[in-house]
């Protein structure tokens, strides 16, 4: 009997590695993209100078440029055709989700499954082009009107060929990154665009790590505080993994039916809210929308005529009152919002009710859908005060002092969730995979009787 059930096992894990293969495939096919977005943000736009660039960001890459470089995975800094990177896709997609809450017409697209799904996809392009055209513009000018001092300006040979190609090669590189993280989507694992921000937040850590190093080996920072920093680092992602797995679980019963002589049903299941149902959306929302009107006001440091340019730059700097009351009041209310996009209460109830299914001391119908909006409200309370904190409190210490950006919430957040969303996805596909080689052996099993 032990070797039978032994013998049974190792079938069965064969078969799991054999229908793994997809899985495979799709994991090699997202390592791929990365390598070449990677490979992207050392491409640099025609006409710009390297050195320059370097030397500007070190200088005024304290505030929200900074933030957005952290972002692009360096190729803010290098100044390379994914500069811009994937955030005018995000932007133009908050934009279209809000759309859908005023508007009819997207609403009625909404709701009309897949059709209306690529319809409403397609207009997330489109204005993503737009977005991008306005950014690319904006640091075009922007660039031809930076210098570092005695390294002279950021442009080799300013004039139109040089704004119009700087525009194209921005756009191209938006517009390609977009694309890659729609195939990642599809053909691999994960989410695409959060998959992008991910690898290039992780790309930069270890130049991160080794700043911070250097600051304490040149006293700028003490050994105390860079132990009680990385003591931080680590509450943040206990707290991150924490909130992220917390669920809310209703109880949710269905009644018995007798169905000839034989009865069915009466089972006893549960319906799970998590206590963050928003994920790290909200945060790259926040950080998105904020970036917009600061890019170009960021990079037009300097310019003649841009001192209320840089008045804009110094209050959306870290520590500042007004960006951090900005930056709060938007993770809450995207919190709320996309957690309404998500999960429909009177949607679910009526489900439920069509399915037979209720919950104990609650009636079917407009009830269970106040009951779910009732629970849903205060766990989407806690998550955004959680969001709130995880993302700001960090952010103090960097603008006290001065630690990277990759050690604050928001990339912590980010890295956490997405790697747990990536791993929960694999062992999905590795359960659908084990679920197809039970039912092929017993499949086998039948046939050989």
């Amino acid at each position: 009997m032990a070797s039978a059930a032994e013998q049974l096992a190792a079938n069965l894990n064969f078969g799991v590695l054999g229908k793994a293969t997809e899985l495979k495939k799709r994991i090699w096919f997202t390592l791929g993209v990365l390598i070449i977005y990677r490979l992207g943000t050392y491409i640099p736009v025609p006409g710009v100078d390297a050195a320059v660039m370097a030397e500007i960001l070190r200088q005024h890459g304290g505030g929200i440029l900074g933030m957005f470089n952290m972002f692009s995975g360096g190729a803010l800094g290098r100044m390379t055709v994914f500069a811009l990177n994937i955030m005018p896709y995000i932007t133009a997609a908050i934009i279209i989700q809000l759309m859908t809450a005023v508007s009819p017409r997207l609403e009625a697209l909404k709701k009309e499954g897949e059709p209306g799904r690529r319809k409403m996809n397609q207009y997330t392009r489109y204005l993503t082009v737009l977005i991008a055209l306005f950014q690319a513009w904006g640091i075009a000018i922007g660039l031809e009107s930076m210098s570092a001092g005695a390294l002279g300006g950021a442009v080799i040979s300013p004039g139109w060929f040089f704004r119009i190609s700087c525009v194209v090669t921005l756009v191209g590189g938006t517009m390609f990154l977009m694309w890659l993280g729609e195939q990642i989507t599809a053909r691999g694992v994960g989410n695409g665009a959060s998959l992008i921000i991910f690898a290039g937040i992780v790309a930069n850590l270890p130049s991160a790590l080794a700043g911070t190093l250097e600051l304490a080996r040149t006293g700028a920072l003490s050994a105390f505080f860079i132990i009680i920093l990385f003591v931080l680092a680590t509450i943040v992602i206990f707290l991150v993994v924490f909130i992220e797995r917390a669920q809310r679980r209703i109880v949710v019963q269905y009644p018995k039916r007798q169905v000839g002589n034989r009865m069915f049903g009466g089972d006893s299941t549960h319906l799970p809210l998590k206590l963050n149902t928003s994920g790290v959306i909200p945060p790259i929302f926040a950080s998105s929308l904020l970036l917009l009107p600061a890019t170009v006001a960021g990079f037009s440091q300097g310019g003649e005529g841009s001192g209320w340019l840089d008045t804009i730059v110094r209050l959306l700097g870290y520590g500042q009152p007004i960006h951090m009351i900005l930056y709060a009041a938007m993770i809450i209310f995207f919190a709320y919002f996309y957690t309404a996009v998500v999960f429909n209460p009177q949607e679910t109830a009526e489900n439920l009710r069509k399915h037979g299914g209720f919950i104990p001391g609650i009636r079917p119908g407009q009830n269970t859908a106040d009951y779910f909006d009732y629970v849903l409200t205060r766990l989407t309370t806690i998550g955004a005060a959680y969001l709130v904190a995880v993302c700001l409190l960090p952010e103090f210490l960097i603008a006290r002092y001065g630690v990277p950006f990759y050690f604050g919430g928001t990339s912590l957040l980010i890295v956490v969730s997405v790697t747990m969303d990536t791993v929960a996805q694999i062992q999905s596909h590795l359960l659908a995979h084990q679920y197809e080689g039970l039912i092929k052996k017993a499949k086998l099993r039948g046939r050989g009787r």
